[in-house]
């Protein structure tokens, strides 16, 4: 009996410094296991607590009567699927006749006391068929994203969200997107991620860092092309704008209308034609938009409608072109100037690191997701990184992309260097790079010659 005491103690002691110290191997060990003996046994008792569940079908209270059996209970949502996962438990129910996926969604956070979980998020499969994805621990405490991630060239991993589900940047679905948060919030390292992975894809990186470059110059063996001033973003534009009137020229003139070609062949965009013929997408990436937005004298404003208009365009046009952009900045309102709502209306992701005020969290969330502005709002300054991610749909969540620091980012995009593909249309801006020095051979001591 002692010695099965002190195994029970060593697990228990074991169990409490793994939940503090380690909690994803805590939860691989003990608290997957105790997580679904919670949801098998309290689940009708919550369900019921949470005023999900709905009144037996008369049948069954005809039944009942017939047999002279007890009134058959209230009935909670079937439990479809039960599933652990490496950071929580994926719960897929089935709603009953008169449930409403609002109501699940509206009780997540009584559910996740009741089952003793972190978090708890809801969203609807289809019709009557409602997922849960609970959280065991705090994923976004210590981001660790999974060994094995989907990637292709329009579509890479950049953060963990906070249902332990991967967060991917999607540039068929998603072409544009803004980036918003203040000093010391975590945009650089988001950013910084987003490189990393879109290096080892066949893609043109084309940059904009009006603060001198310190950004993306240390990047610029992966990039096709960088402007660090306003001057050089407002050429590099029109020569952006340039290439994709060009590569319309091209899908036109492939597009095949003719009666025996089928509807799916019809070229409409740069997918749609033969492989051998398909430019190589971009994606442009700005620094600092507001540093081309701001102006003093009426030059400066003539160069700032040429710089805006151009972006306006290209987010309007350059979908099919191939040309993504992606807008970092710490405000992006209507006190920038004409055209900024314009272009801002066509970045269709959105993603707030921490912000100061609620006015630049209703620059990113105002016109789609109301909800998320009070969750940008309350980002602690002592996350960097965390930030809420949404978009046209409304849906919105937190995540935390991996801490990548500079020099990652660089090796790997040294390492990729030979994927940088060369554009004629973007020749002239085009980073030199500096060459190395030879390094000199340490100089030898002589001895003195003897008289």
């Amino acid at each position: 009996m002692t010695g099965f005491t002190v195994a029970l103690l060593l697990v228990a002691v074991t169990a409490g410094l793994l939940r503090w110290r380690r909690p994803a191997w805590y939860w691989l060990t003990f608290g997957v296991t105790l997580a679904v003996l919670r949801v098998a046994v309290r689940y009708r008792s919550v369900m019921d607590a949470c005023g999900l569940t709905v009144p037996p079908s008369r049948w069954r209270l005809a039944l009942a009567r017939a047999a002279n059996r007890p009134v058959p209970g209230p009935r909670a949502p079937r439990i479809l699927r039960l599933r652990p996962t490496r950071t929580g438990l994926v719960l897929r129910l089935g709603l009953r006749p008169g449930q409403d996926a609002f109501d699940v969604a509206a009780s997540c956070d009584r559910l996740r006391h009741s089952f003793g979980m972190y978090g708890v998020t809801s969203r609807e499969l289809r019709s009557g068929v409602v997922e849960l994805r609970m959280t065991g621990y705090d994923v976004l405490k210590r981001v660790q994203m999974p060994a094995k991630l989907e990637r292709t060239p329009t579509r890479v991993p950049v953060a963990l969200r906070e249902d332990g589900a991967v967060h991917y940047r999607d540039y068929r679905t998603v072409p544009h997107a803004l980036t918003l948060g203040a000093t010391k919030s975590g945009k650089s390292v988001y950013q910084r991620n987003l490189v990393t992975e879109l290096a080892a894809q066949p893609v043109a990186l084309v940059g904009i860092d009006c603060k001198q470059g310190v950004e993306l110059y240390p990047l610029a063996r992966r990039f096709s092309a960088l402007a660090d001033n306003a001057d050089t973003a407002a050429e590099l534009l029109d020569a952006l704008v340039s290439r994709m009137e060009a590569v319309y020229q091209l899908i036109r003139a492939e597009q095949r209308i003719t009666a025996d070609v089928p509807d799916a062949e019809i070229a409409a965009d740069i997918w749609d034609l033969p492989e051998h013929l398909r430019p190589v997408p971009i994606v442009l990436l700005v620094d600092e938009v507001a540093e081309l937005a701001l102006f003093n004298t009426r030059e400066e404003e003539k160069r700032r409608d040429r710089i805006i208009t151009a972006l306006a365009r290209l987010a309007q046009l350059g979908r099919a072109a191939g040309i993504y952009l992606e807008i970092c900045g710490q405000r992006f309102g209507s006190e920038l100037g004409k055209g900024i709502t314009m272009l801002r209306a066509q970045l269709t992701g959105r993603t707030a690191h921490r912000v100061n005020d609620e006015s630049s969290a209703n620059m990113a969330f105002g016109d789609i997701a109301p909800d998320a502005v009070l969750a940008a709002i309350q980002i602690s300054p002592d996350t960097p990184g965390v930030a809420v991610a949404g978009d046209s749909t409304g849906g919105w969540s937190r995540i935390r992309a991996p801490h990548t620091s500079l020099r990652k980012a660089v090796d790997a995009c040294n390492r990729h260097a030979e994927l940088t593909p060369e554009l004629p249309e973007l020749a002239a801006f085009r980073p030199v790079l500096p060459s190395l020095a030879p390094v000199p051979e340490p100089a030898t001591e002589t001895a003195p010659a003897v008289a």
